[in-house]
């Protein structure tokens, strides 16, 4: 990727923080990652929001509202006296 020199004026606290939270020593370094979780997030956001716009399918409608069927779960143990609580 090509990358650019810039100037930039930030906070001298945030870019430190910033630096330690991801263990880098240049502010270079940080402020690249930075950006880059930026666009990342911004990107998944527009994505979601697209999604939303979207109207569920009737199959996925489907799912959503799928119920589990536990009958095959079903016994007669009594767990409470397999499994004492202590008070």
């Amino acid at each position: 990727m090509a990358k650019e020199k810039v100037t930039i004026t930030v906070d001298r606290a945030k870019l430190s923080e910033a630096r330690a939270l991801l263990r880098v020593g240049s502010a270079s370094a940080a402020i690249d990652i930075a950006l880059s979780e930026l666009v990342r997030r911004r990107r998944l956001r527009r994505d979601v929001e697209a999604y939303r716009n979207t109207p569920p399918t009737a199959e996925e409608m489907a799912v959503g509202e799928a119920q589990p069927d536990w009958t095959d779960l079903a016994d007669d143990t009594d767990w409470d006296a397999e499994w004492p609580v202590h008070r």
